[in-house]
């Protein structure tokens, strides 16, 4: 792996953190932490199209630039920084664009692409994965998608939807094979779902937080054209095995809380020692830089895996340990800063003397949910185990 970056790449950060400035100094976004990729602005979105900064590692005829992932992960970098407003176009970049391009029809190429890296209307999305008893366990989906005519009939519930609530499109997982015989993970397969088709009901789920970002969906005889099916019928567990290398080796999972990171360095900055106690002090002096330690580890595992897909190699071991180490490290970073500010981290937005306006009270909230979002550690483990030292499953 190269530790350095060309003068291209250079160059390609500092334009990307001048237009990051500008939109910030025109107070079209203000950096705040919260959920993963929450922030969704299309007319955003739009604006980093024009730059070419959507699908721009995709092949040149879907209008793609054929750019590298460490390039696009330079971009994601400074994105996640300020944690700018990119949810309209994320999902589409980050997976499924790249899943149509090695799974997908040629009408699907053709309809999709192009109207992704334009940010077209009505093109934000969502996962439609786990349900109330397949969640890490995915060859457990229950919901069913029937072959009838030239359409499937899909039936059943997904849960904890993020963003099912303002998405046009749906990710969906269903089984479409119903041979108790046949192997689970060779019986379900992938479909692209209009969340506009009649038969669809999304309901709400507050998190502890208080916060209205995942949802319940439910179909009732929904009927879908097979153009809309992904790749081959039954095939779908290879295809998002594949998928899932990008959802999970993303910089995303080291930077939701980045700005908690900053205004807990500049809190410390100020810090008297002398008033607050030099043995207190040197605790929370040793703490931070282990922490910052533990980021630029975190940084390079991701950079890491985006240099493997770069080489042509499949990263499931590496994309697996990246977001294994940098969501636990997240929760420790909540964690401390925590315990640095004491009672007043523990009050909420619109509370006199809240820790940053609130801000490190919603994300301490949030905590517990990035262990377990996009895989379980323990299930990351496991592929790390398997896949990349090779120990036997028993």
């Amino acid at each position: 792996m190269r530790f350095t970056f060309t003068e291209e790449q250079n160059k390609f950060r500092q334009d990307v953190r001048d237009f990051l400035q500008s939109e910030l100094r025109a107070g079209i976004f203000v950096t705040k932490s919260g959920g993963l990729a929450e922030g969704s602005s299309q007319e955003f979105s739009r604006k980093m199209a024009k730059r070419g900064w959507i699908g721009m590692t995709w092949p040149k005829q879907y209008g793609g630039q054929g750019r590298t992932y460490v390039d696009k992960l330079i971009l994601n970098e400074e994105i996640f920084r300020v944690q700018a407003p990119v949810a309209y176009h994320f999902l589409a970049d980050r997976q499924i664009g790249p899943s149509i391009i090695h799974f997908g029809s040629e009408w699907q190429k053709e309809h999709f692409l192009p109207r992704f890296v334009r940010a077209d209307d009505n093109l934000k999305f969502c996962l439609l994965f786990s349900e109330p008893n397949a969640g890490s366990d995915l060859v457990n989906v229950a919901a069913s998608a029937t072959k009838d005519g030239d359409s499937y009939v899909i039936r059943g519930q997904k849960v904890w939807t993020s963003g099912g609530h303002q998405a046009d499109y749906g990710w969906l997982l269903a089984r479409t094979c119903f041979d108790p015989k046949a192997p689970r993970h060779e019986s379900c397969s992938q479909f692209i779902l209009d969340l506009r088709l009649p038969g669809v009901t999304v309901r709400p789920i507050i998190n502890m937080a208080g916060r209205h970002t995942f949802n319940e969906v439910f179909f009732d005889d929904v009927r879908v054209e097979k153009r809309f099916m992904v790749g081959q019928e039954n095939d779908a567990f290879k295809q998002i095995m594949a998928q899932m290398d990008y959802e999970r080796s993303g910089i995303e999972r080291l930077m939701q809380n980045y700005p908690i990171y900053e205004k807990l360095m500049e809190s410390i900055k100020q810090m008297d020692k002398i008033k607050v106690g030099e043995a207190f002090y040197s605790w929370v002096r040793d703490s931070i830089a282990q922490l910052e330690i533990e980021f630029n580890i975190g940084r390079l595992l991701v950079y890491y895996t985006a240099w493997t897909i770069d080489q042509g190699r499949r990263p499931p071991k590496e994309a697996a340990l990246a977001k294994a180490y940098c969501n636990q490290y997240e929760q420790r970073l909540n964690d401390l800063a925590t315990r640095i500010l004491g009672p007043s981290s523990l009050l909420r937005e619109g509370t006199p003397w809240a820790a940053f306006d609130g801000e490190l009270a919603e994300c301490y909230l949030w905590s517990p949910s990035y262990t377990l979002q996009g895989g379980s550690v323990e299930v990351l483990k496991n592929i790390v185990a398997q896949r990349g030292l090779n120990l036997p499953r028993k």
